[in-house]
């Protein structure tokens, strides 16, 4: 693979669909991706994946592109899965290794290394489902959330005064993680490299969940967020002390939490994605082109940046 990194890429595959909760969310990045990549000039084939590698393995051996454009989402796609497979075939990929990708989807390891780099987080704990379900695990108000899933899949908010724990469904994992709530405006940061690009404010009428990030109307995003520059400042150099933490490479999007009441002592990170939405108005492309890198250029900079790393 070393020897690949002189090379120009001419054809790439772009893998999209997979077998997770995130499926449609990915089908639609992986379209919008595979146009813009057409129009950058490269020779497209759009692949739907499965969850069978052996499966997928025979296509891209069969396919032999100069790499793969990786608009996969949650298990399989994020979690280090699929970065695995695309490793022992010897295929530049884009986004996050394997390492990386599967730290980052692991929210309560992901929590640690943030830790040890310093980065403001909120408590959590890991607790059995069952536990959960017939008792407050932390007083209230908490977040009950699956510890490996992305896009707000499985989300329940446990209000201060609740009468009871949540009735979480039978279809959430045997171990959730637990975490204090956090108070106030919702903002995120993508990683371009080395490069934070932009802070945006998220803004919904009530809790950014699957519904919310993906349905027309469900929330407003405002780029630049109208913040205070040292809240600004902090976002970005948090994000990109996370996107190194992990190890993350390409392009990386994190969240935070933001009490305007305690100034910068009410800034936490949440978690940060490795495979952030890629539809042009998906955040990460709309910080890119706030600063001057339209669409098809930002998939454009990700088959580069996965072919230099091969």
């Amino acid at each position: 693979m070393a020897g690949r990194s002189s090379r120009t890429a001419h054809t790439v595959a772009v893998l999209m669909g997979g077998p997770s909760a995130e499926r449609e969310v990915s089908l639609s990045s992986g379209r919008e991706c595979a146009n813009a990549l057409r129009v950058a000039g490269y020779e497209v084939h759009e692949v739907e994946a499965g969850g069978i590698p052996g499966d997928l393995a025979a296509r891209l051996t069969a396919l032999a592109p100069d790499v793969v454009f990786n608009a996969l989402h949650g298990r399989f796609g994020e979690d280090g899965t699929v970065q695995g497979l695309l490793e022992w075939l010897g295929l530049p990929y884009t986004h996050s290794g394997v390492m990386a990708s599967a730290l980052s989807m692991d929210k309560s390891r992901a929590k640690h290394i943030f830790r040890a780099a310093g980065l403001p987080v909120v408590e959590s704990v890991i607790a059995p489902r069952a536990e959960v379900r017939s008792r407050h695990v932390m007083p209230p108000p908490y977040v009950v959330k699956p510890n490996d899933e992305g896009s707000s899949v499985g989300v329940y908010i446990v209000h201060e005064g609740s009468n009871g724990p949540p009735n979480l469904s039978a279809d959430m994992p045997a171990q959730v993680m637990v975490e204090t709530y956090a108070p106030g405006r919702e903002l995120t940061v993508a990683v371009m490299g080395d490069r934070p690009l932009a802070v945006t404010e998220i803004m919904t009428d009530g809790w950014y969940d699957y519904n919310a990030k993906y349905s027309v109307g469900g929330s407003r995003h405002e780029v630049p967020a109208q913040i205070p520059l040292e809240i600004a400042a902090a976002c970005m150099d948090y994000a990109l002390r996370a996107h190194h933490a992990l190890g993350c490479r390409g392009l990386s999007r994190s969240d935070f939490r933001w009490d305007d009441s305690r100034g910068l002592a009410g800034l936490v990170i949440l978690e940060t994605n490795t495979q952030p939405g890629m539809t042009p108005t998906s955040l990460a492309p709309e910080q890119a082109a706030s600063v001057g890198i339209d669409f098809p250029a930002l998939c454009r900079w990700l088959v580069e940046d996965a072919l230099c790393k091969a």
